[in-house]
């Protein structure tokens, strides 16, 4: 495996662990399964792509090809992460809530049958544009210093 994968999948692994700690620090509790989940912060989607972008433009120099894609596609990534990620989370959310007002109402009214799901749609999909610039600093940091230890 390459260098450039390795410090893109480091900078992802290290913000899903960076994920517990601030799980702990924002509600006081701590929860080991932040560090599979999607959503929150820092953005592992967004340190990984610009990890791997840094190292690169690091490596080969702003003005090479592979720099361009790695930003190109690093800037996808970011976009979407906060974008319809997060939107999609929200509509989840509404519709969550949407079934608990239909198994309330259910109650009310005996001839209307209601089967609740057994699950609720996953709401924290995407990330808020303070945790996507997070994991773009984050990243970055990392993208660096992993070309400064490969140099030397």
């Amino acid at each position: 495996m390459n260098r450039g994968i390795l410090t893109a999948i480091g900078a992802i692994g290290l913000a899903q662990g960076l994920k517990i700690l601030t799980h702990k620090k924002v509600t006081g509790d701590w929860d080991v399964k932040k560090a599979i989940s999607t959503g929150g912060m820092p953005s592992s989607h967004s340190a990984g792509v610009t990890a791997l972008a840094s190292y690169v433009a690091a490596n080969k120099g702003f003005r090479h090809t592979e720099t361009a894609l790695a930003v190109t596609f690093g800037i996808i990534v970011m976009y979407d992460a906060q974008g319809i990620r997060r939107h999609t989370g929200e509509i989840a959310q509404l519709v969550n809530d949407l079934e608990d007002q239909f198994a309330k109402i259910s109650g009310e009214f005996p001839s209307y049958q209601y089967i609740e799901r057994e699950k609720e749609l996953k709401e924290l999909l995407g990330h808020q544009p303070v945790e996507v610039v997070a994991g773009a600093l984050l990243g970055t940091v990392f993208g660096i210093i992993s070309a400064k230890l490969e140099g030397k």
